[in-house]
C-alpha cells in the first residue's frame, strides 16, 4: 500500500474482499464494511495460480477513490486490519458483479512507485507485463471452468 503498507517492493494480490472507502460500490449494494468477490471463484483462480507456479498474495484490499484519505495513521489502521494493499476499483466491480449475479475477480498489481516515476502506469516486460498475461490467461480459464459448474 502507499506509504508503506509492504515492504516488499512489487507483489500482486488476488484480492478476496475489498474495504468500501469509495462512493460507487454504493450505488449497487446495501452499506456494508465490505465488498466480497465469489469464494469459488476465488478458490478457483488461486489453486490454478498456484498451481503453475505464480505467486501471488490472497487477502483484502482498501478501496478508496481519493488518495488524499492515504494518512499514516489510516494506513497502519488498515493494516491492523489485516489489508494488504490500497487500490481505486475493487469494491465498486464487487458490488456490481453481485448485484448482477456475475462472478467477478479482481488483482491488484502492487508497485509502490506509481505516479513517483516516468511512465509509471506503462508496466513493459520489465515491470511485470508479461507475468500479468500469464495471470490473465490462468485466470480466464480457471474462470471458464467456474462458470460451467455454475451452470
Amino acid at each position: 500500500m502507499g506509504g508503506g503498507f509492504s515492504s516488499i517492493a512489487s507483489y500482486l494480490v488476488l484480492i478476496d474482499r475489498a474495504l468500501r472507502d469509495e462512493g460507487t460500490s454504493y450505488h449497487y449494494r446495501v452499506p456494508a464494511a465490505f465488498s466480497h468477490a465469489d469464494r469459488r471463484l476465488v478458490r478457483r483462480v488461486h489453486a490454478a495460480l498456484q498451481g503453475e507456479g505464480i505467486p501471488v498474495i490472497r487477502g483484502a484490499t482498501w478501496t478508496t477513490d481519493a488518495p488524499f484519505r492515504e494518512t499514516a495513521t489510516t494506513i497502519r489502521a488498515r493494516r491492523a486490519q489485516g489489508l494488504v494493499a490500497v487500490e481505486m476499483e475493487a469494491a465498486a466491480l464487487y458490488a456490481f458483479g453481485r448485484a448482477r449475479g456475475r462472478p467477478v475477480v479482481c488483482f491488484a498489481h502492487v508497485t509502490n512507485r506509481v505516479g513517483r516515476t516516468e511512465g509509471a502506469f506503462e508496466k513493459g516486460a520489465a515491470s511485470g507485463a508479461p507475468a500479468a498475461l500469464a495471470v490473465i490467461g490462468v485466470t480466464a480459464r480457471a474462470w471458464r471452468a467456474t462458470s460451467r459448474a455454475h451452470a
